[in-house]
Protein backbone atom coordinates (compact mmCIF):
# COMPACT_ATOMS: atom_id res chain seq x y z
CA UNK A 1 0.00 0.00 0.00
CA UNK A 2 1.45 3.33 -1.10
CA UNK A 3 1.53 6.24 1.33
CA UNK A 4 0.78 9.45 -0.57
CA UNK A 5 1.62 12.68 1.29
CA UNK A 6 -0.93 15.44 1.36
CA UNK A 7 1.53 18.15 0.38
CA UNK A 8 1.39 19.48 -3.15
CA UNK A 9 4.93 20.82 -3.37
CA UNK A 10 6.04 18.60 -6.27
CA UNK A 11 2.79 19.10 -8.14
CA UNK A 12 3.13 22.86 -7.74
CA UNK A 13 6.73 22.90 -8.91
CA UNK A 14 6.02 20.74 -11.97
CA UNK A 15 2.99 22.87 -12.82
CA UNK A 16 5.10 26.02 -12.58
CA UNK A 17 7.79 24.48 -14.76
CA UNK A 18 5.21 23.46 -17.37
CA UNK A 19 3.90 27.03 -17.59
CA UNK A 20 7.32 27.96 -18.97
CA UNK A 21 6.64 25.63 -21.90
CA UNK A 22 3.65 27.75 -22.93
CA UNK A 23 5.76 30.91 -22.77
CA UNK A 24 8.69 29.35 -24.61
CA UNK A 25 6.70 27.91 -27.50
CA UNK A 26 4.79 31.19 -27.90
CA UNK A 27 8.09 33.07 -28.06
CA UNK A 28 9.41 30.63 -30.64
CA UNK A 29 6.29 31.23 -32.73
CA UNK A 30 6.84 34.99 -32.44
CA UNK A 31 10.47 34.62 -33.43
CA UNK A 32 9.65 32.70 -36.60
CA UNK A 33 7.02 35.28 -37.55
CA UNK A 34 9.42 38.21 -36.96
CA UNK A 35 11.79 39.73 -39.45
CA UNK A 36 15.34 38.37 -39.08
CA UNK A 37 16.62 41.67 -37.68
CA UNK A 38 13.96 41.59 -34.94
CA UNK A 39 14.63 38.07 -33.70
CA UNK A 40 17.56 38.53 -31.33
CA UNK A 41 15.56 40.17 -28.48
CA UNK A 42 12.97 37.40 -28.72
CA UNK A 43 15.69 34.75 -28.57
CA UNK A 44 17.15 36.50 -25.53
CA UNK A 45 13.78 36.44 -23.79
CA UNK A 46 13.37 32.75 -24.60
CA UNK A 47 16.82 32.07 -23.16
CA UNK A 48 15.73 33.77 -19.93
CA UNK A 49 12.69 31.48 -19.80
CA UNK A 50 14.95 28.48 -20.34
CA UNK A 51 17.15 29.68 -17.46
CA UNK A 52 14.09 29.97 -15.23
CA UNK A 53 13.30 26.39 -16.16
CA UNK A 54 16.80 25.30 -15.15
CA UNK A 55 16.31 26.90 -11.76
CA UNK A 56 12.98 25.12 -11.26
CA UNK A 57 14.54 21.81 -12.26
CA UNK A 58 17.27 22.39 -9.70
CA UNK A 59 14.65 23.17 -7.04
CA UNK A 60 12.80 19.94 -7.83
CA UNK A 61 16.02 17.94 -7.52
CA UNK A 62 16.78 19.57 -4.15
CA UNK A 63 13.26 18.75 -2.95
CA UNK A 64 13.69 15.15 -4.08
CA UNK A 65 16.94 14.81 -2.17
CA UNK A 66 15.45 16.25 1.01
CA UNK A 67 12.04 14.51 0.96
CA UNK A 68 11.55 11.24 2.79
CA UNK A 69 8.20 10.56 1.09
CA UNK A 70 7.19 11.58 -2.44
CA UNK A 71 3.75 11.41 -4.11
CA UNK A 72 5.06 8.87 -6.62
CA UNK A 73 8.37 7.27 -7.54
CA UNK A 74 11.34 9.59 -7.35
CA UNK A 75 12.67 8.54 -10.75
CA UNK A 76 9.35 9.49 -12.33
CA UNK A 77 9.38 12.95 -10.76
CA UNK A 78 12.95 13.36 -11.93
CA UNK A 79 12.00 12.17 -15.43
CA UNK A 80 9.10 14.64 -15.66
CA UNK A 81 11.34 17.53 -14.65
CA UNK A 82 14.01 16.39 -17.12
CA UNK A 83 11.57 16.12 -20.04
CA UNK A 84 10.16 19.59 -19.35
CA UNK A 85 13.74 20.84 -19.32
CA UNK A 86 14.44 19.04 -22.61
CA UNK A 87 11.60 20.86 -24.36
CA UNK A 88 12.90 24.19 -23.09
CA UNK A 89 16.42 23.32 -24.23
CA UNK A 90 15.27 22.43 -27.74
CA UNK A 91 13.18 25.59 -28.14
CA UNK A 92 16.04 27.71 -26.81
CA UNK A 93 18.49 26.06 -29.21
CA UNK A 94 16.11 26.54 -32.15
CA UNK A 95 15.81 30.25 -31.39
CA UNK A 96 19.54 30.69 -30.85
CA UNK A 97 20.46 28.92 -34.09
CA UNK A 98 17.85 30.85 -36.07
CA UNK A 99 19.57 34.06 -34.98
CA UNK A 100 23.15 32.82 -35.35
CA UNK A 101 22.51 31.29 -38.78
CA UNK A 102 20.54 34.34 -39.89
CA UNK A 103 17.72 32.22 -41.23
CA UNK A 104 15.65 34.26 -43.66
CA UNK A 105 12.41 32.60 -44.65
CA UNK A 106 11.42 29.39 -42.90
CA UNK A 107 10.15 26.56 -45.10
CA UNK A 108 6.44 25.81 -45.61
CA UNK A 109 5.04 23.69 -42.81
CA UNK A 110 6.91 25.37 -40.00
CA UNK A 111 3.66 27.04 -38.92
CA UNK A 112 2.12 23.60 -38.43
CA UNK A 113 5.06 22.47 -36.31
CA UNK A 114 4.68 25.59 -34.20
CA UNK A 115 0.98 24.96 -33.77
CA UNK A 116 1.77 21.43 -32.61
CA UNK A 117 4.34 22.66 -30.10
CA UNK A 118 2.08 25.38 -28.72
CA UNK A 119 -0.81 22.96 -28.34
CA UNK A 120 1.43 20.36 -26.66
CA UNK A 121 2.69 23.03 -24.25
CA UNK A 122 -0.86 24.08 -23.35
CA UNK A 123 -1.88 20.46 -22.78
CA UNK A 124 1.15 19.79 -20.60
CA UNK A 125 0.62 22.92 -18.52
CA UNK A 126 -3.00 21.88 -17.97
CA UNK A 127 -2.04 18.29 -17.12
CA UNK A 128 0.63 18.88 -14.49
CA UNK A 129 -1.79 20.16 -11.79
CA UNK A 130 -3.81 16.98 -12.38
CA UNK A 131 -0.98 14.65 -11.40
CA UNK A 132 -2.64 14.13 -8.04
CA UNK A 133 -5.32 12.22 -9.99
CA UNK A 134 -3.06 10.91 -12.71
CA UNK A 135 -5.55 8.26 -13.80
CA UNK A 136 -7.73 11.03 -15.23
CA UNK A 137 -4.99 12.16 -17.62
CA UNK A 138 -5.40 9.51 -20.33
CA UNK A 139 -6.78 12.06 -22.85
CA UNK A 140 -3.59 14.07 -22.29
CA UNK A 141 -1.12 11.41 -23.33
CA UNK A 142 -3.33 10.26 -26.20
CA UNK A 143 -3.51 13.74 -27.73
CA UNK A 144 0.19 14.39 -27.17
CA UNK A 145 0.95 11.16 -29.05
CA UNK A 146 -1.29 12.27 -31.92
CA UNK A 147 0.43 15.65 -32.02
CA UNK A 148 3.86 14.05 -32.14
CA UNK A 149 2.77 11.86 -35.05
CA UNK A 150 1.57 14.97 -36.86
CA UNK A 151 4.92 16.66 -36.15
CA UNK A 152 6.74 13.67 -37.65
CA UNK A 153 4.69 13.86 -40.84
CA UNK A 154 5.19 17.60 -41.22
CA UNK A 155 8.90 17.33 -40.49
CA UNK A 156 9.33 14.78 -43.28
CA UNK A 157 7.51 17.09 -45.71
CA UNK A 158 9.71 20.00 -44.66
CA UNK A 159 12.81 17.91 -45.30
CA UNK A 160 11.51 16.93 -48.72
CA UNK A 161 10.98 20.60 -49.53
CA UNK A 162 14.42 21.61 -48.28
CA UNK A 163 16.21 19.00 -50.36
CA UNK A 164 14.49 19.81 -53.60
CA UNK A 165 17.02 20.45 -56.42
CA UNK A 166 18.30 23.98 -56.81
CA UNK A 167 18.56 25.02 -53.19
CA UNK A 168 21.67 26.56 -51.68
CA UNK A 169 23.37 23.66 -49.91
CA UNK A 170 24.68 25.70 -46.97
CA UNK A 171 21.34 27.39 -46.34
CA UNK A 172 19.58 24.05 -46.56
CA UNK A 173 21.85 22.54 -43.90
CA UNK A 174 21.44 25.55 -41.62
CA UNK A 175 17.66 25.51 -41.90
CA UNK A 176 17.53 21.75 -41.43
CA UNK A 177 19.49 22.02 -38.18
CA UNK A 178 17.09 24.65 -36.84
CA UNK A 179 13.93 22.78 -37.87
CA UNK A 180 15.32 19.60 -36.33
CA UNK A 181 15.14 21.29 -32.91
CA UNK A 182 11.39 21.76 -33.44
CA UNK A 183 11.02 18.04 -34.10
CA UNK A 184 13.15 17.15 -31.07
CA UNK A 185 10.92 19.36 -28.91
CA UNK A 186 7.85 17.48 -30.18
CA UNK A 187 9.59 14.19 -29.35
CA UNK A 188 10.36 15.46 -25.85
CA UNK A 189 6.69 16.29 -25.30
CA UNK A 190 5.81 12.70 -26.21
CA UNK A 191 8.48 11.33 -23.86
CA UNK A 192 7.03 13.50 -21.09
CA UNK A 193 3.55 12.15 -21.77
CA UNK A 194 4.97 8.61 -21.68
CA UNK A 195 6.23 9.27 -18.15
CA UNK A 196 2.76 10.46 -17.11
CA UNK A 197 1.27 7.29 -18.55
CA UNK A 198 3.84 5.18 -16.70
CA UNK A 199 2.92 6.89 -13.42
CA UNK A 200 -0.76 6.20 -14.10
CA UNK A 201 -0.05 2.50 -14.64
CA UNK A 202 1.92 2.31 -11.40
CA UNK A 203 -0.77 4.14 -9.45
CA UNK A 204 -3.68 2.11 -10.83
Amino acid sequence: MRFTPRGTRFFDLLAEAAKNLVTATALLRDLVAAEPAEREPIAKRLHEVEHQGDELTHTIMVELNSSFVTPFDREDIQALAAKIDDVLDFTDTAADLAVLYRIGTFPPGIDVLLRVLCRAAELTASAMPGLAKVGDLEPFWIEINELENEADRVYRRILAHLFEPGGDALEVLKTKEVVEQFELAADAFEHLADVVQTIAVKES
